[in-house]
């Protein structure tokens, strides 16, 4: 790796409307290489020549960053070929050019640049709005009754691995089942099973409709691809195993160690292979 700072990028710029048309990197006379490229048949070749044609030397060549590595020299190229990509006539990127999401995905949220994929321990909240049977039967989560509720499950990804926490008020909790989110949340009304609302199919809790009308306080849902899963008397918990608990909605788990370890042997799973 070149550590030297001799390197620079420059731009060319058409003189006839100030256009920055190609950038590049180098060092020494590496910014005029382009002018006796006579022979090529690149876009920037030919508008090196259409602008000779058009009376003017050559373009207008200017440094725009000094004193570089050869690997902030590519970056800075790279990043400028990100912003102006779509007026430019570099024909491909260099190095870096994977750490650059695509211009045309800027409407989507991307793994890996927007967000990563986590795992998350999610209550099942069982009671008066929600049934563990209906969650495992019909492959979803939701949460609700609540503006705080709503963000919570409007915060799960696509690929996000979530461990089924059962909870009900007198009852010792445990875990039930390691789902992969499938979809992204949706207020109740809007969630389908197959061509089905939810509300067609014959659920233990109908409840869960409350309030489904208002935004801030319907439940919403998320699509679960069940990995494993137990019913609520068969869930998983030892005392003496220090596992993770919590009467919140939603936690991350990643740094839960002892947890993460008991629900791989108990649910048969590997969650580095789950998270690939």
């Amino acid at each position: 790796m070149n550590t030297t700072r001799e390197f620079y990028v420059y731009v060319y710029i058409d003189p006839r409307n100030f256009e920055e048309f190609y950038y590049g990197k180098g060092k020494g006379d590496r910014k005029n290489a382009h002018l006796s490229d006579s022979n090529e048949t690149s876009e920037k070749a030919e508008r090196i020549r259409s602008i000779k044609r058009a009376g003017f030397k050559q373009p207008i060549i200017r440094v725009i960053a000094s004193g570089l590595t050869e690997d902030e020299a590519h970056l800075i190229e790279e990043t400028l070929i990100w912003r102006l990509g779509h007026t430019l006539t570099n024909i491909s990127l260099g190095h870096f050019s994977d750490k650059f999401r695509s211009r045309d995905k800027l409407y989507l949220e991307l793994k890996g640049f927007d967000y990563n994929n986590g795992i998350f321990l999610l209550n099942v909240g069982e009671g008066a709005h929600r049934s563990w049977k209906d969650c495992q039967k019909y492959a979803f989560m939701s949460a609700g009754q609540g503006k705080r509720y709503r963000k919570i499950m409007e915060g799960f990804h696509t690929g996000d691995i979530i461990a089924a926490y059962w909870s009900k008020k007198k009852y010792r909790g445990g875990y039930v089942g390691i789902g992969r989110v499938l979809e992204r949340a949706v207020p109740i009304n809007e969630f389908r099973i197959g061509d089905k609302p939810l509300r067609d199919l014959p659920l233990i809790q109908k409840n869960i409709f409350d309030n489904c009308d208002d935004p801030d306080k319907s439940e919403y849902v998320i699509k679960v691809e069940w990995i494993a899963c137990v019913s609520h008397e068969e869930r998983k918990w030892q005392s003496r195993a220090g596992l993770f608990s919590t009467p919140a909605t939603s936690a991350k788990l990643e740094k839960q160690i002892a947890t993460l370890r008991f629900l791989e042997t108990q649910f048969n799973v590997k969650f580095a292979e789950l998270r690939k």
